[in-house]
């Protein structure tokens, strides 16, 4: 093995390095969740912003659990390496944005004292939706999330997302310290909306004078991120040293197509991220988001739990399937009528390209990744715009065919009989509901439409959609080699 990436010099020339000097930069943003994510959108775009126009914009970095991405980030100054797949080859992109790593559990203090620092002036996050220790049935604070229940109990020694921004704000008013700007760039609908519902829903159970002061002062900009990111592998990491003469345990992988929409509303600055290809400043971001969470997402879902149980590991090998890809373009077409107009953009365009990006054969998405966490996913992808479609008197077939293919993923098993996990935060509900029903389209969607705050009434009470959704995972159960729809 190379010797570890720590400095810019001596890369080799098939590497991009930073155009800007990293030892001029000063930190003015704290990243929580330092995950594949952030490094293949959020710190490359701010790496584009700082070539461009310059300014205090390094990122320090937060891991609120486990510490090996920080650890790996420390190890290398900071460096890691974005490679950038398509057919044509793999591309290297050194990114030097990152100026220090910080893991919350070994220095709680130290994270704390960061977010009160009058530089750091966003403190953005990428910690996935189950983090955030919200309701989905009522989209406000969930009373039972162990780090709600922690952090409420003891406000001062915080230990989720929530509890951290609530603390750093309070410690900022209670100095006269300008506040920071939470952004989110979590994929969850209107994300800026729901972190200041929290927040705010947060503070009013602790200080009605720290409520008041963060709703008239402190803006929660909402955020649309798209940019498929697989997990690293092995080849990453060797193709990661491979291109730049130095062995890299940050690096991670990501397609050439990259978007980045953003609410342009900020306490006290930012970088120039409309200078970066991909990234749009905008007023509202709600009619880009709903377009990717509903054609994008939700075609990627659909994708996902069809293919696993039909036996593909990769989207691009679902997509080599022709009745599969025509399915997933008929969904994006589906999920296009439930839109309205969005500013710039022809929907029948993006849903070509969507198939091209799917179909990507240097991208390695699993389909067992994108599958996880489904009852955080199906309500924004799948479910709400099922319910706009029925209403217009759509049949929402292939939305039928989405649900029935999560609820034969939801059996945790393959037609074999092997075992998988299902990794969902309900997946010991999921297990109880259906541990002693017949394995039947018509019990086993009967006991799912049951799951507690999942279903919206609008389905569960349509009778010719519900039994589409019986008899199609009636199909799936007989037949998991996936018959044609």
């Amino acid at each position: 093995m190379s010797e570890r990436l720590q400095t810019l010099s001596g890369l080799a020339p098939t590497a991009k390095l930073p155009a800007y000097d990293r030892s001029r930069l000063k930190s003015g943003i704290l990243h929580l969740g330092p995950g594949a994510f952030f490094r293949a959108h959020f710190a490359p775009f701010t790496d584009g912003a700082l070539a461009a126009d310059g300014g205090d914009w390094g990122i320090e970095v937060a891991s609120l659990r486990t510490p090996d991405v920080a650890d790996n980030l420390s190890a290398q100054n900071g460096l890691y390496t974005t490679l950038i797949r398509d057919t044509s080859g793999t591309t290297a992109e050194v990114i030097g944005s990152i100026l220090k790593a910080h893991v919350a559990p070994r220095d709680p203090a130290g994270l704390l004292a960061r977010l009160e620092d009058p530089d750091i002036r966003i403190v953005s996050m990428t910690v996935t939706e189950k983090a955030y220790g919200f309701d989905p049935a009522t989209g406000g604070l969930d009373l039972k999330h162990p780090d709600i229940v922690a952090d409420l109990a003891n406000r001062h020694a915080p230990r989720g997302v929530i509890g951290y921004l609530v603390e750093g704000l309070a410690r900022r008013r209670q100095k006269g310290i300008a506040p920071f700007t939470p952004l989110s760039c979590d994929n969850l609908p209107s994300n800026g909306a729901v972190l200041k519902r929290l927040v705010l829903e947060f503070t009013s159970r602790i200080d009605a004078d720290l409520h008041r002061w963060i709703e008239a002062n402190v803006p929660f900009p909402s955020t649309m991120v798209d940019r498929i990111t697989p997990a690293s592998t092995e080849a990453t990491y060797a193709d990661a040293e491979r291109l730049t003469g130095r062995a890299d345990m940050a690096a991670i992988e990501t397609e050439p197509f990259t978007q980045w929409v953003i609410e342009d509303h900020f306490a006290d600055g930012r970088p120039a991220w409309e200078k970066v290809r991909g990234a749009l400043m905008v007023e509202d971001v709600s009619a880009y988001e709903k377009m990717k969470l509903r054609m994008l997402n939700g075609a990627h879902s659909l994708l996902a739990y069809l293919g696993y149980i039909g036996g593909y590991e990769f989207i691009r090998d679902v997509m080599d399937d022709a009745a599969l890809a025509a399915l997933a373009y008929r969904h994006m077409h589906a999920a296009a009528r439930t839109l309205d107009p969005v500013p710039g953009i022809d929907l029948d365009d993006y849903a070509n390209e969507l198939i091209a990006r799917f179909a990507n054969k240097a991208i390695a998405h699993r389909t067992y990744q994108i599958a996880m966490d489904g009852t955080q996913k199906l309500p924004q992808r799948l479910l709400e715009p099922a319910c706009e479609a029925l209403a217009h008197g759509d049949r929402a077939e292939t939305y039928a065919i989405a649900v029935a293919a999560w609820m034969r993923y939801a059996l945790g098993e393959h037609g074999n009989g092997e075992r998988y996990e299902l990794r969902d935060p309900r997946a010991a509900e999921i297990a109880a509901l259906i541990a002693d029903v017949p394995r039947t389209g018509p019990a086993i969607s009967a006991a799912l439409f049951a799951l507690p705050g999942l279903f919206p009434s609008a389905l569960t009470g349509h009778r010719a959609w519900t039994q589409d959704v019986s008899d199609k995972l009636e199909i799936l159960i007989q037949d998991d080699r996936l018959p044609l729809f």
